[in-house]
């Protein structure tokens, strides 16, 4: 069976296989100290994966200890292995190293989704522009990128929000602009399928959508500010 390999002061080196991706997920540590007593400590999830990742947190574990790691924002509990702490690592500080005895990507939560998924459109991204794609087909997945990053972070603030017991209208007034900036970016797409002919009286969806701007646009107009008369 092969051995993890060790550095020169006989500490083990972890042999990393899969990237990390950047979080800040909420957790709560729990273990058994050196004298039998449980311990509790607040972490939170730095950079993880499907097998573990770095864990930000002021009161840790010996290195070695098996620990249960609650999310926060889910109550999903996992249990993992300390790997590493505070300087027993060239790179480690503040935190420590673990990994899930159950490799597991959902019990990071949908933090850890929305990063891989970004990654892989990106990739993707790259891929097309190597291969000269329409430039207009490149914006569609940049877009698709910003709302997976934005719909990510919003559904973990709201989250935070409601275990927090606190108010969320700045969090959804968040995701009310950005449906305003893309509704207006997909409005000045549809002038321009117009203009090329693209779209004509014959194209599936133009009568609801001509209903539905019409609404927007009787709903939007009191808010408008009144344009003030030169002096």
């Amino acid at each position: 069976m092969a051995r993890r390999p060790t550095s020169s002061d006989g500490t083990k080196v972890e042999r990393r296989k899969h990237n990390r991706f950047p979080v800040a997920v909420p957790l709560e540590a729990s273990w058994t100290g050196p004298d039998g007593k449980a311990v509790k400590a607040d972490a939170v999830a730095k950079q993880v994966n499907e097998r573990g990742g770095f864990l930000e947190m002021a009161n840790y574990p010996e290195m070695g200890s098996r620990i249960t790691l609650t999310n926060f924002l889910s109550a999903v509990t996992a249990e993992a292995r300390v790997l590493a702490t505070p300087y027993s690592r060239e790179g480690v500080s503040q935190g420590i190293i673990v990994e899930l005895v159950v490799p597991s990507d959902s019990f990071w939560g949908v933090d850890l989704h929305v990063r891989k998924s970004c990654a892989e459109l990106h990739h993707l991204e790259e891929s097309l522009l190597s291969q000269g794609i329409d430039l207009r087909l490149l914006g569609e997945f940049r877009e698709a990128v910003e709302f997976l990053r934005l719909a990510g972070t919003v559904a973990q603030r709201l989250r935070e929000r409601q275990l927090q017991g606190r108010d969320d209208e700045d969090v959804l007034s968040l995701l009310s602009a950005d449906r305003i900036r893309r509704a207006t970016s997909l409005c000045l797409e549809v002038i321009t399928d117009v203009d090329a002919a693209r779209v004509n009286s014959e194209t599936k969806g133009v009568d609801d959508l001509y209903r539905s701007l019409k609404l927007a646009c009787d709903r939007l107009r009191p808010l408008l500010k009144p344009k003030t008369s030169a002096v």
